[in-house]
């Protein structure tokens, strides 16, 4: 059924201009799925798009109470939290990018996980020295990092919260005691999970019922200990997360998987610290494109496509035309050609100064300037202009997609575009206090070393792992016109790309672009989104050269467009979220 809206939503995207008005707030926020959301979503003042219905009302509701976007933040991230646990929540990590109104900038908040001071360079090698197999790793608690969401609630909303803390945790609070239904796309992946839940006793307890079956659609589930956790919160404030009981058991939850133990120690916690940092900024066109910087590789790759995709016009091609498909699919394999040599955490690994440089992107750009695909062997790492350049060696890390992405925006103009996971879904399989823990350090390279070299994205004691999470704010004349990103492992960098592109060049609105069929060519492979009218498109990439795979691309694209009308929102036709708003 999700194909099959799919594919409708995106043959109108192809075929036909969105022109229906729909009022925010008509959308039944107890609906999981549906048309009605997948049409553009106008509003005139303030708007909410969030994977879950019930998330998207969460903080809608703040917003009429008079919060601020980062009040309204706190609302959606521990209600998602709650109805769509696997993907993120309090034992994950995330990324925010900021728009302040006031002062008319741009920041980002670095709330990603940290490595263990008790891990190694050797933590995902085995007795014979070998990377352990992916979920060999995952499973347990040797793959958890110290969550970073809670810090980075809190820091935004000491800055920008209107509302009380206690205020924008209650919506979360009182749905866990209440419960939810559980829906077709919880139950799913709770089946297509269930031999790795059934092993872990708090994973089966919960997501499993007493004959050992997933919970079936329609299941009213509570989570008792998830209010416990969030109730301390509101009333001890981060504190209560990082230091006394709630820290006790994720430890102990971590340390208690008899086969595979993880290293995180209550004094991680208690250093924790989600950092600001510069956003990093692309020209494209008339515009300048924002997103995090490193640890995550978002901004820079992106950057790095659209800067080499800038030299083309793809306006003139169109979304149709397999050309255009050749220009981005090279762009974004020469651009992760550069991100798996260079990019990691900025704060243990120096980067190339050079990335965005647009004489080295033109040069870059000169590469895709043939007829036909990149042979394999012309894609590697460039050589960007360095301060003091340093040896690296290419190295590779497995991302998994499972991952929400919101985006508000309140009455003052205020902007939160916030990327957050526990990486794949559901994390470790570990749980404490209600919550799933992350396997987010499976994102560093197995492999430290290669030929002697170090590998840039290795994994060291308090590093935090590279990521692919791209949120993004992107302005017109230092004004925000666009903020949007999504879930999808590695697979984010080339959808947010993609999405952009469609808005800018080819003059798309917000839920058509989001709704465009995926094209995305990371590591050679040509990948199709199944089901969709791309799938016309790859005899003609065969023909270019390049190995096609026709396959589902879950992504979770989630934006907002700031017009002169008032603002636009489009949810992804191919998860729950919805666009509400004012």
């Amino acid at each position: 059924m999700l194909r099959l809206l799919a594919a409708l939503a995106l043959t109108l995207a192809f075929n036909a201009p969105a022109n229906a008005q729909q009022a925010a707030d008509v959308i039944a926020p107890e609906a999981a799925t549906g048309s009605s959301a997948r049409q553009i979503v106008r509003a005139e003042r303030q708007m909410v798009v969030a994977a879950h219905p019930l998330a998207a009302k969460a903080g809608v509701e703040i917003l009429r109470k008079g919060g601020s976007a980062a009040d309204a933040l706190v609302a959606v991230q521990t209600v998602l939290g709650l109805v769509e646990p696997q993907s993120s929540g309090l034992g994950g990590g995330a990324f925010l990018v900021w728009y302040d109104a006031a002062t008319g900038t741009v920041t980002t908040i670095d709330g990603r996980e940290t490595a263990p001071m008790a891990a190694t360079a050797e933590l995902f090698l085995g007795a014979d020295g070998e990377p352990l197999g992916f979920f060999d790793a995952v499973v347990g608690g040797r793959s958890v990092g110290t969550p970073g969401v809670v810090a980075l609630m809190a820091k935004i909303h000491d800055s920008h919260g209107k509302l009380a803390w206690a205020e924008a945790l209650q919506p979360a609070i009182e749905l866990a005691r209440r419960g939810f239904a559980v829906t077709p796309r919880l139950n799913a992946l709770i089946t297509g999970d269930r031999d790795r839940i059934a092993g872990q006793p708090a994973a089966r307890d919960f997501f499993l019922d007493e004959a050992g079956d997933p919970l079936a659609v329609g299941t009213i589930l509570r989570n008792p200990d998830y209010a416990e956790t969030l109730a301390a919160l509101a009333s001890g404030g981060a504190e209560a997360f990082y230091e006394g009981k709630i820290a006790d058991q994720i430890v102990a939850a971590v340390a208690a998987h008899p086969a595979n133990p993880g290293l995180l120690a209550k004094s991680d916690l208690s250093v924790y610290e989600a950092k600001e940092r510069p956003a990093i900024c692309a020209h494209y066109r008339a515009y300048e494109v924002c997103g995090m910087g490193p640890p995550s590789s978002g901004a820079l790759t992106i950057g790095q496509v659209l800067g080499m995709v800038s030299h083309f016009d793809i306006a003139t091609l169109g979304p149709h035309d397999p050309e255009s498909w050749r220009i981005i699919g090279d762009a974004t394999r020469l651009a992760f050609a550069d991100r798996g040599r260079y990019m990691a955490d900025s704060d243990f690994v120096d980067l190339p100064d050079g990335l965005l440089d647009p004489a080295y992107l033109k040069d870059r750009a000169a590469l895709v300037r043939r007829p036909d695909a990149l042979p394999g062997d012309a894609v590697g790492a460039g050589e960007p202009p360095w301060k003091k350049a340093e040896l690296r060696i290419d190295g590779f890390s497995l991302e998994m997609p499972s991952t929400s992405h919101f985006t508000i925006i309140n009455n003052t103009n205020n902007i939160a575009s916030m990327t957050s996971s526990i990486e794949n879904a559901f994390g470790s399989r570990q749980m404490a206090a209600g919550f799933l823990l992350n396997n987010q350090l499976t994102d560093f390279s197995f492999r430290p070393q290669s030929n002697g070299t170090d590998i840039a994205n290795r994994v060291e004691p308090g590093k935090r792992p590279r990521s692919s999470m791209s949120p993004t704010i992107v302005l017109k004349d230092s004004k925000p016109v666009f903020a949007l990103g999504s879930p999808g492992g590695s697979a984010i960098i080339p959808y947010v790309a993609k999405t952009i592109i469609a808005l800018i060049d080819w003059n798309m609105d917000m839920q058509e672009a989001i709704s465009l069929p995926h094209l995305a060519n990371r590591f050679g492979r040509y990948d199709i989104e199944a089901g969709t009218p791309a799938e016309a498109l790859a005899p003609e990439l065969e023909a270019f050269g390049y190995e096609v795979s026709i396959r589902d691309m879950n992504s979770g694209l989630h934006g907002i467009a700031i017009t002169a009308d008032g603002l636009e929102g489009g949810a992804d036709p191919r998860r729950e979220g919805v666009v509400l708003g004012d």
